[in-house]
């Protein structure tokens, strides 16, 4: 894919793709938006979808549809970021819109490329880490709410092929070509399977969440397993940020490893104190949520290499028994007899 104005559609209109498919247009993209409502259709092809925040105003309008049948000829670049559930379905869907050349984006958290190349070849997927924050205000009202990197890579392929996409990309962040990927997309989701499953199944936000002792400990466990089943993949993890280094952060045994490893903890959830599990606000709005590609994913590689993972088979367990109605979001899930003894022991 070597075209300098590739054709794009961005399908999903919500706080991701809302914000980059605005930004990218503004820039001179040739994107088409698919939003499965109506009103945002009406609004993306009239005044146009609005970007406030840490990047001031932005607006742009284009053309849009509300299904991904309803768009014509083929496309060199399609996004997808929809929820990690919705994405197979979606992307079985475009197939009749992509050329053999075609490049596929997941935007999604967790580790979705597995799926995606399942559905468009991996030769076509290329994965995503995104590092902004937005949040959606209203139909066509979107709100990017903190800055930061976008990683992509082809999971098989020429990265060169990628640089017309990184350019159309920096629009709406800085972004970079990588090797690792994979990678690069497993130190996010290690980070977010703590997050989004704790906060899910107690309701507490990071802050206070993190001031407990039993929900570190627990942290702790789903790091110590994710990292045994990135030694067995045969994956570096790259610190998460630049800044989370989980290879360090587990190292060591003993009261002063243990003691470094919670104090860590502690200013992470000091400085990001307000942070909302994603899970559970799906929960809290009757939604399922996409703990198949966080904890979910983990247990599942952790499985096919031979190293378990029972802290974060349990944390999934616990999260569908929450979607199923048998089991209310509460603190006290925090001491589930099931999820401590599984998770006393780290290992680092």
């Amino acid at each position: 894919m070597t075209k300098k104005n590739p054709r794009m559609v961005m399908v999903g209109a919500g706080a991701i793709g809302g914000v980059m498919a605005t930004l990218m247009r503004e820039k001179g993209c040739d994107m088409t938006v698919v939003c499965k409502h109506g009103e945002i259709v009406d609004i993306a092809e009239g005044r146009g979808l609005r970007v406030t925040g840490v990047l001031g105003e932005h607006q742009a309008n284009m053309p849009a549809v509300a299904d991904i049948e309803e768009l014509q000829g083929q496309f060199d670049v399609a996004f997808i970021a929809t929820k990690a559930y919705d994405m197979p379905g979606c992307a079985r869907r475009l197939l009749p819109m992509l050329t053999p050349d075609s490049l596929v984006v997941s935007l999604q958290n967790g580790i979705c490329t597995d799926a995606l190349s399942a559905v468009v070849g991996p030769e076509r997927t290329v994965g995503c880490v995104v590092g902004f924050g937005a949040t959606l205000l209203g139909p066509g009202e979107l709100c990017m709410t903190s800055t930061g990197e976008l990683i992509i890579g082809r999971m098989q392929g020429d990265q060169t092929d990628l640089e017309p996409v990184r350019e159309a990309m920096c629009a709406v962040a800085p972004t970079v070509i990588r090797r690792d990927i994979y990678a690069q997309l497993y130190s996010k989701l290690i980070i977010n399977s703590c997050i989004t499953s704790l906060g899910a199944i107690c309701g507490l936000k990071l802050g206070k969440m993190l001031l407990m002792s039993r929900a570190r400990q627990l942290f702790l466990s789903v790091i110590g397993e994710a990292v045994a089943v990135a030694r067995a993949l045969g994956l570096t993890l790259p610190p998460y940020g630049g800044k989370l280094d989980y290879e360090k952060l587990m190292a060591g045994e003993g009261w002063a490893s243990d003691l470094r490893r919670h104090i860590t903890l502690l200013a992470v959830g000091f400085k990001y104190r307000r942070l909302k599990s994603s899970s559970l606000q799906s929960l809290e709005r009757g939604r399922p949520t996409e703990i198949d590609y966080f904890n979910g994913f983990i247990a599942k590689k952790g499985e096919e290499m031979g190293i378990p993972c029972p802290v974060n088979r349990r944390l999934t367990q616990m999260i569908k028994e929450i979607e199923g109605g048998k089991r209310s979001i509460k603190v006290d899930n925090l001491s589930d007899a099931q999820l401590m003894a599984k998770g006393n022991a780290v290992s680092g």
